[in-house]
């Protein structure tokens, strides 16, 4: 019995052939080969990695302090986990004072109601006729729009200012919205011109073949098939004007007018310099943009990348 297991055993501890040791060499080759990609890989992750720190750890700080007592605001070391943590302040942020939070977002809301949807439809109105439509001076006048985001606002600033106090709109909407129902801003027109462009013409030659006028075939044809660009204007124009302070504070005096960028001001005027109360209010301005980011981060991605339109 033992006579018989002798040669299985010499030709386990044989040494192995030489054709093992080739993929074993080559994957020792590949591996030296790959080396500066992999190194280079890691010094991009981890540049990646402290910017984000950057970017986060005031985020961080903001949050920690908008639960922290006043004693704890301006520690040193900073205690970023609060000892206790105080959600009453956001209670107290948002609704202790007159005017209370809700009514610096009703009156955003009121902004963003205006003006988002005219600037949907003055910028896609504008856009399909540069884009669509042949008529003498079409190119001239694009061109002429583009150049007026070469002007800075201040140079505009004062003139519009005294053009709406003689029209008596100061301390109202109205400055803030009206503009918005004519053309709707220079970028916009020209994301969505490009973006129609790439519109085969076969669609709107069908259409007219078939007896649309060109009202309906870019309410039925060229709105459906730009959906993405305007969903990613939708959420810049709302996320600009969420965030609009200077506009605001130039034509809005009173308080019970002011938005939620105005109204975060106040925590540094009539009520002191509350910073945890300051950054209770932040927080809760901010949620809600980061959850419009995140939930429409893939339409922004599409509206924005026009060479993904369609071609013709």
């Amino acid at each position: 019995m033992n006579e018989s297991y002798t040669p299985r055993l010499e030709e386990r501890a044989s040494p192995p052939p030489a054709s093992a040791e080739r993929p074993q060499a080559r994957r020792l080759a590949n591996l030296i080969e790959r080396l500066p990609h992999y190194v280079n890989r890691l010094f991009v992750y981890f540049f990646l990695v402290v910017g984000a720190l950057m970017v986060l750890m005031p985020l961080a700080w903001m949050v920690s302090t908008s639960l922290k007592p006043v004693s704890q605001v301006f520690k040193v070391p900073p205690q970023w986990i609060p000892d206790p943590i105080l959600w009453g302040n956001y209670q107290e942020a948002l609704f202790k004072y007159e005017p209370n939070f809700l009514v610096f977002a009703k009156n955003t809301l009121i902004i963003e109601a205006l003006v988002v949807p005219g600037v949907l439809i003055t910028s896609s109105l504008a856009a399909y006729s540069f884009s669509r439509l042949r008529w003498p001076g079409r190119d001239l006048v694009f061109m002429a729009i583009l150049s007026t985001m070469m002007l800075p606002g201040a140079v505009t600033l004062v003139p519009t200012f005294i053009a709406w106090s003689r029209l008596g709109a100061i301390d109202t909407f109205t400055p803030l919205t009206l503009p918005a129902w004519f053309g709707g801003g220079a970028f916009n027109i020209f994301l969505l011109r490009q973006f129609m462009r790439n519109i085969p013409r076969d669609l709107e030659d069908a259409a007219l073949i078939d007896g649309a006028g060109y009202f309906y075939i870019y309410l039925r044809v060229i709105l459906p098939l730009v959906k993405p660009a305007l969903t990613a204007i939708a959420i810049f124009t709302f996320i600009g004007v969420w965030n609009d302070f200077f506009g605001q504070l130039i034509y809005l005096s009173s308080n019970k007018n002011f938005t939620i960028a105005l109204g975060l001001t106040l925590f540094r005027q009539v009520y002191g310099t509350k910073w945890q109360l300051l950054m209770a209010a932040s927080v809760a301005t901010m949620v809600p943009i980061i959850v419009i980011l995140f939930i429409f981060q893939k339409r922004i991605i599409e509206g924005v990348n026009i060479t993904t339109g369609l071609h013709g």
